[in-house]
């Protein structure tokens, strides 16, 4: 791949510049010092990816991701030094089409882990827009219903432009909200902590990360967090799993869905957002196989709209709707589900 990079420090340029020529399959398409630079640049030639820097004069990361996007569109990797200090920017890069983050690599051979963290992440991308090596990427190894009615479930998958998706999705559902929530997030294990803070402090509902074991439970957000596919073990609870080893998004749509559908027994809403590739249309479509109600976002209101597209063009999406209009039908669903429960339970015929 042709990879630019945006970084107004010439140390972290260096080890950048360094990582990508350490691969046969990469090169250096340009160097831009600020997000103005980079637009300038992008205006001339447009690379195949770009590693944004999130803070630097004239132009920051979010606005040169928001700008690029919008005119310039291609695959924008944030590289960031500091990541507790920046989660709002960070996620809102995320939000206007940014596909996932990674901490800015140092010189000097004790950094081995960061710069094959970043490898990883640029083979990962490559691999995601069509730019394949010989294999798959690897992940670098580092050193750091039963009887009775189940609670209902809502089911949400995003990648890039997501977590402000999400956001928006999660600010709008009521505090009673009467569902479980569970969100797959295309984003690096070491930034989960961080994007369920800043969704806990944009939602109506409470939002952590989920655990081994974790039950759904009505008006809560769980997240996947680490780098394993989360899963549904059986009818009751959540769980982590290595497998597939070949997914190249850890933690995957697909893998949740898909487990989601062999084993929930309540009435459940699955729901694809914004985001680059195929992850989750496999799953969408066992959802609906499943006779689970689900939901793609429309084109107009994606920031990417690779993962709904594909969800609808697999016929895995009974409604594609604006990312506004979500939330309210979420609460209309779930309120349907409540009646037609009630309805069942006090009545021995099926209503007309």
């Amino acid at each position: 791949m042709r990879i630019a990079i945006v970084n107004d420090m010439p140390l972290a340029i260096e080890a950048m510049r360094r990582v990508i020529q350490s691969s046969d399959t990469h090169s250096i398409a340009w160097i831009a010092r600020d997000g103005a630079q980079a637009l300038e640049h992008c205006a001339r030639d447009v690379p195949d990816l770009i590693l944004m820097d999130l803070i630097m004069p004239v132009m920051d990361g979010v606005e040169a991701t928001r700008q690029i996007m919008a005119t310039f569109p291609c695959a924008i990797l944030i590289v960031t030094a500091s990541v507790m200090g920046n989660s709002a920017k960070l996620f809102e890069a995320m939000g206007v089409g940014a596909l996932d983050a990674v901490r800015t690599p140092v010189l000097g051979a004790k950094n081995a882990d960061g710069a094959a963290a970043l490898l990883y992440k640029i083979d990962s991308i490559g691999w995601l827009i069509g730019h394949r090596a010989e294999k798959k990427p690897e992940r670098p190894q580092t050193n750091s219903a039963p009887d009775g009615l189940s609670p209902k479930l809502v089911l949400i998958g995003a990648s890039a432009g997501g977590p402000g998706a999400v956001a928006e999705i999660l600010s709008a559902l009521p505090k009673d909200f009467a569902a479980g929530v569970v969100v797959v997030q295309h984003v690096d294990a070491q930034f989960v902590a961080g994007l369920s803070q800043w969704l806990n402090s944009r939602s109506n509902l409470p939002v952590r990360i989920a655990n081994e074991g974790d039950e759904i439970k009505a008006g809560m957000v769980l997240l996947a967090g680490g780098n394993d596919h989360l899963i549904f073990r059986d009818s009751k609870s959540l769980g982590y799993t290595h497998e597939p080893l070949d997914i190249v998004y850890r933690p995957s749509i697909d893998v949740l869905f898909q487990s989601a559908a062999r084993h929930w027994n309540g009435e459940a809403i699955g729901i694809i957002l914004t985001g680059m590739g195929r992850d989750g249309a496999l799953g969408l479509k066992a959802l609906r196989s499943a006779a689970k109600q689900t939901i793609a976002q429309d084109s107009a209101s994606c920031a990417v709209y690779g993962m709904p597209k594909a969800a609808v063009e697999l016929g895995g999406a009974n409604e594609v709707l604006p990312l506004q209009e979500i939330a309210s039908s979420l609460v209309r669903k779930v309120g349907q589900v409540i009646q037609q429960e009630v309805y069942s339970s006090s009545s021995p015929q099926s209503p007309p």
